[in-house]
């Protein structure tokens, strides 16, 4: 699949040049500083240097002064406190957070994760009836509940008092809990407004520790739990966020929590840094599954197990879990890339649109970015529910997909989302006419660039200023994610050293060992899945080729290695 290069706006020359001088680097790297909206040594100082005191004072959120009353009052009064979150990585590392901190000081405390498939997303009535239940007064709900008016109100009405910690866009109507923490409130001047669910959980922690005395290093022990919320989640990693991810990597590092470990371990983690990638694509997984295939109450269970036996046991079964999962999600996967290779006029589609009822709810969103990767176009998929339809879609890159979703909304029995991933319900007998209606505005609202995946840019760069103290200072840019990539460069007109070969189980990568304008040093390269370039550059034929730089660890060596994204071979 063709992609677009785009290169970033490398910044003002004059800013760069000064940047550059004052903080003694090269200017490539100063342009990268200037791309991130660092311009003075003050800032880059702080961007190099994380540091907990630069996080911000809790109290600047709206309601956390009510809000940690609250739960000190219900301490006091020995009321029972139930921490109740969504069933993804970010509400049950909340809740882990929050359990954990007040296990340890309080025994009147539970949890409650709602079930994905009898309650679905969010505070439920079933959720509010477990709670009266079971003599909870208190419900501090976690990356959930902005919009949840109705069951607060039925929760009000069964003694049992609410406090919200969400991250999600409020509606017009902000529900009339005890305490509402959501720095995305309109209202709400707190300075960072793109915390995680599990980050506003630990700022009401902060809170707490210092309106009742309780040293604040106390909570920099769930830092590790906020780290993987963090990181897969998907929210911005600058600002508040930077510097919790960076002490959070640290300890998952260095000390995880027990559960934490766990995973570590069966995900083969042991040995190496962990970074936001392998929390993305290795330690998040797990914990999801748990979620899409069983229960979320079982990721929470292990990351809050006290023993090694129990967390063995229950990582065991989320492990499974994940297994399952892969294996569902491969099938479903075919059985889609199937459906759309024998529809040609699906095949020609601005969208795609899939239904079967008997495909697993649990991975569907999954399903939907996969298909991406091969027809990269907004995507929905369905299955059945019940008596109804319901489904994730996935956008691609500069389209808002809820519009297009929003345009068909009296399809629809329910829908919500944001502008590149959605979740929506409707009629299984409405199915064919949302594929219609979404196709057509689709086509008339997308354009052919974004139909194109793109590539950003951060600089162009000859192969000879890689060295080591070029990717020393590299490094020092992590930990990346949205808002902080790791920077993408291109170098022209290179060629292979005719040592280049065909690698992988099916010969579908590529191995390169690079050079540029005679300069006798070599780079070697790995580009996954691009084995359809490997003749013209085995004959000598010289390509443009963008890509990342990392640190290969082999048999003990480390070496300086490109990760290659794309490759246009000169014509």
């Amino acid at each position: 699949m063709e992609k677009r290069w785009v290169f970033k706006d490398p910044g003002d020359p004059s800013i760069v040049r000064s940047l550059a001088k004052e903080i003694n680097v090269n200017e490539t790297i100063a342009s990268l500083l200037v791309q991130r909206g660092i311009t003075t040594f003050d800032e880059a100082k702080r961007f190099f240097r994380p540091s907990l005191k630069d996080l911000y004072d809790p109290f600047l959120m709206k309601d956390m002064d009510v809000a940690v009353e609250r739960i000190d009052l219900a301490v006091r009064r020995g009321e029972s406190i139930l921490f109740y979150g969504d069933y993804d990585v970010d509400g049950t590392t909340a809740v882990s957070l929050m359990y954990s901190f007040f296990r340890k000081r309080y025994s009147k405390v539970g949890f409650y994760i709602p079930d994905r498939y009898n309650e679905g997303y969010g505070v439920s009535q079933k959720g509010v009836d477990f709670a009266f239940e079971n003599g909870y007064s208190l419900v501090v709900s976690l990356d959930c509940g902005i919009k949840a008016i109705e069951k607060v109100k039925y929760a009000k009405q069964r003694n049992i008092d609410f406090i919200i910690c969400d991250h999600h866009l409020p509606g017009d109507t902000i529900p009339e809990a005890v305490a509402v923490l959501d720095p995305k409130r309109p209202d709400c001047k707190y300075p960072f407004k793109e915390l995680s669910g599990c980050g506003v959980g630990f700022k009401l922690i902060q809170g707490y520790c210092k309106k009742t005395g309780i040293p604040e290093d106390e909570s920099y022990h769930y830092l590790d739990l906020l780290a993987v919320s963090i990181a897969s989640d998907i929210v911005p990693i600058v600002d508040e966020n930077r510097v919790l991810a960076y002490y959070g990597l640290e300890k998952l590092n260095n000390n995880p929590s027990r559960g934490l470990k766990t995973i570590i371990r069966i995900a083969g983690l042991e040995e190496q840094n962990i970074g936001i990638d392998d929390i993305v694509f290795r330690i998040g997984p797990r914990i999801n599954a748990a979620g899409r295939m069983e229960s979320g109450n079982t990721a929470v269970d292990l990351l809050c197990a006290t023993n090694d036996v129990s967390a063995y046991e229950v990582g065991a079964l989320i492990d499974s879990c994940n297994n399952d999962r892969k294996h569902v999600d491969r099938s479903i996967t075919h059985e889609a890339l199937r459906m759309i290779a024998s529809d040609k006029r699906l095949q020609h589609s601005n969208s795609t649109v899939l239904f079967n009822p008997n495909w697993h709810k649990g991975v569907v969103g999954i399903v939907a970015s996969r298909l991406i990767e091969t027809y990269y176009r907004p995507t929905v998929v369905l299955t059945k529910s019940g008596d109804l339809a319901t489904g994730s879609a996935r956008s691609v890159q500069g389209y808002d997909l809820y519009q297009a979703i929003e345009a068909c909304s009296d399809l629809l029995e329910n829908f919500g989302g944001h502008m590149y991933a959605a979740g929506l319900t409707m009629k299984v007998d409405r199915v064919e006419e949302f594929k219609q209606r979404f196709e057509e505005y689709v086509s008339k609202t997308i354009t052919p660039e974004m139909l194109t995946p793109q590539i950003d840019i951060d600089a162009k760069i000859s192969l000879d200023e890689i060295n080591d103290r070029f990717y020393n200072i590299l490094r020092q840019f992590q930990p990346f994610g949205p808002g902080n990539m790791a920077p993408v460069f291109v170098s022209e007109d290179v060629v292979d050293t005719g040592e280049g070969r065909l690698v992988g189980s099916e010969k579908e990568h590529l191995k390169l060992t690079l050079m540029q304008d005679g300069n006798n040093q070599k780079y070697d390269a790995i580009a996954f899945q691009m084995a359809e370039y490997y003749k013209p550059i085995h004959y000598g034929q010289p390509f443009d080729v963008c890509y990342t730089i990392y640190e290969n660890v082999f048999r003990g060596k480390t070496t300086l290695q490109l990760r290659v994204k794309d490759i246009k071979i000169k014509r």
